[in-house]
């Protein structure tokens, strides 16, 4: 299982890499394999200010649909726009080329309380 170090993580199998004072959002290895092909992803909250633990999309794979959340509070400025055409990205590559949004950030001390890549891994092995 891939789990990097240098991202956080939250208890919803998110993964987020901070830069400045925007996070990149994605799913996780882990995420995108338990979903199996992803078909579809859908955010339609774009320039939408939204809180921690708000869904700002869903995304489809052949069997099911999952909501996305939010793993820190900020306005979405962003949709992976390759995501569109290829969104099997997700499944080939989630911590790079499938990445989802791209958020500014309303409060970094929110970064406190997401999970490390030791911490993600004991959640998903127990």
């Amino acid at each position: 299982m891939n789990i990097p170090e240098n991202l956080h993580y939250t208890e919803e199998h998110e993964w987020i890499k901070v830069d400045g004072e925007e996070v990149v959002v994605g799913i996780t290895d882990f995420a995108q394999k338990e979903l199996g092909d992803i078909v579809f992803v859908e955010v339609e909250t774009i320039d939408e200010t939204l809180a921690v633990g708000e869904a700002f999309g869903t995304i489809e794979a052949v069997k099911t649909v999952s909501d996305l959340f939010m793993p820190v509070g900020g306005t979405v400025l962003e949709l992976n726009e390759k995501l569109e055409d290829n969104p099997e990205l997700i499944n080939k590559d989630p911590y790079g080329d499938g990445w989802i949004i791209r958020v500014k950030m309303t409060d970094n001390a929110e970064l406190d309380n997401l999970l490390d890549n030791k911490a993600y891994a004991s959640k998903i092995e127990a």
